[in-house]
């Protein structure tokens, strides 16, 4: 690893080159666009950012989900050097190239089912959510989609009418795309201990009553929720839902961006409970930090939208087709799926050892290296977004990378690469463990 692995902090954080370029960045870069961190990367590679200040930060947002091989994974680095120097470019739809076509036969050949498939690739998470959706209505005739309570979908017009989170996703961008139809999710901690079937029925009730499944062209679902909060439905409702689907010609759509290539523990997280959709919605840890994403279903009704109704300029890009299919060869040949189950057994060993002894640990979920701490007032389930904002704050400041979400604010996210060792993972929890003594020490004064 050219990166040494190691935390190590050399200034205060943000460092004095840093707040230099957050100077430029205020008056250069739209306000809209927000940092998490204040600090800039120079460099990156297994679990380590290192900043333009010689800070080295442990890394446990992957660039929330991105980089799940590593921010340079050799393989990766070298399959982009070599695409680099032949074309950068020609777009797809005018002379393709077989990188194109390889990530196809590979996503045909790796997503949920044996049935035929194909596959259209696009840039990011958002584009190929919405695509998913002109496929599955080019396939019905039906124009309905249904999502979730507290999902997310991306930020275009479509996409945003999907989540369900206003601030700061939708707030003063409406309106928004019509005939998108929100059910109640499988929320176990939540739910008074509903279980996966009974939360189905609760969802379709909902679905047959307000919109008809006569007029449902795609239920979209997240099989674990991300920005939402990491919510993994109880166990039967996936399978619910794709059953009832089946039975009313609707198309079944898992937005796996975020939980895809290895990042629960199985390669999508969909496998867990043997759940074939009808279309795979992939970007994030598709192509090692690339722009790339995909959708990916049963032939006959991905070839529903007529030649030219599919596509893009950039779709496929040449280099980042190079990336994927060295990413999914590192998944492969390295065993990350493993990995992640190591890294999952590692984090909720600790994790649960913190929530036993402190009350504002409502809840530990997740799958792989996609676990969530949920905090919450001691002796309630009342959201406490102020202590998951203390907390990540003051890791953050001893230079541990750690992420928010959730509908309330009040979740902490742990996105670790699966890169990273054990040694640098257990570092960053005795980093997050201070942060929480530190926040209880504030409240005690």
């Amino acid at each position: 690893m050219s990166v040494p692995q190691r935390r190590h902090l050399t200034t205060p954080l943000p460092g004095p080159r840093s707040q230099e370029l957050m100077a430029r960045k205020s008056a250069a870069v739209a306000g809209g666009v927000g940092t998490t961190m204040p600090v800039f990367a120079a460099q990156a590679g297994g679990g380590v950012v290192v900043d333009v200040d010689g800070n080295s930060l442990i890394d446990l947002g992957s660039g929330i989900a991105v980089t799940t091989v590593g921010n340079s994974a050799p393989r990766v680095v070298a399959a982009v050097q070599e695409q680099v120097a032949a074309f950068t470019h020609t777009c797809f739809m005018v002379t393709p190239y077989e990188g194109y076509v390889a990530v196809a036969e590979a996503l045909n050949r790796l997503t949920p089912g044996d049935h035929e498939k194909r596959t259209a690739l696009f840039n990011s998470g958002a584009e190929a959510v919405e695509n998913a959706v002109k496929i599955a209505r080019a396939h019905t005739g039906r124009q309905a989609v249904v999502v979730f309570d507290h999902a997310y979908h991306g930020r275009t017009n479509l996409t945003m009418a999907m989540t369900a989170k206003s601030m700061p996703y939708k707030q003063g961008f409406g309106p928004f795309a019509s005939e998108v139809y929100r059910a109640p999710l499988s929320y176990p901690f939540r739910d008074g201990g509903l279980d996966g079937a009974t939360a189905a029925a609760r969802a379709l009730d909902v679905v047959e009553k307000q919109v008809g499944a006569v007029n449902v062209a795609a239920v979209v679902v997240e099989p674990i929720q991300g920005e939402g909060g990491f919510i993994e439905p109880a166990p039967g409702f996936l399978p619910a839902l794709a059953a009832w689907c089946r039975e009313n010609g609707v198309v079944f759509v898992a937005d796996e961006v975020q939980t895809g290539f290895a990042r629960t523990g199985d390669l999508f997280a969909c496998d867990r409970e043997g759940v074939v959709p009808d279309l795979v919605v992939t970007a994030k840890g598709i192509a090692g930090g690339l722009p790339l994403s995909a959708v990916t279903g049963r032939a006959e009704i991905m070839d529903a939208p007529h030649a030219g109704g599919l596509g893009g300029t950039y779709g496929g890009n040449p280099l980042a087709c190079a990336a994927a299919l060295a990413a999914i060869e590192t998944v492969e040949q390295d065993g990350l799926v493993e990995r992640a189950r190591a890294v999952e057994a590692f984090l909720k060993e600790r994790l649960h050892a913190l929530q036993a002894r402190d009350a504002r640990v409502g809840d530990v979920r997740g799958r792989g290296a996609m676990i969530a701490v949920e905090l919450v007032r001691p002796g309630t389930t009342d959201p406490d977004p102020d202590l998951a904002r203390a907390v990540s704050a003051a890791a953050h400041a001893e230079g541990v990378i750690v992420l928010t979400c959730g509908t309330y604010g009040n979740v902490l996210r742990l996105l670790p690469p699966l890169a990273i060792d054990d040694t640098l993972l257990g570092e960053g929890l005795d980093v997050l463990e201070a942060a929480f003594a530190s926040t209880l020490v504030g409240a005690a004064q």
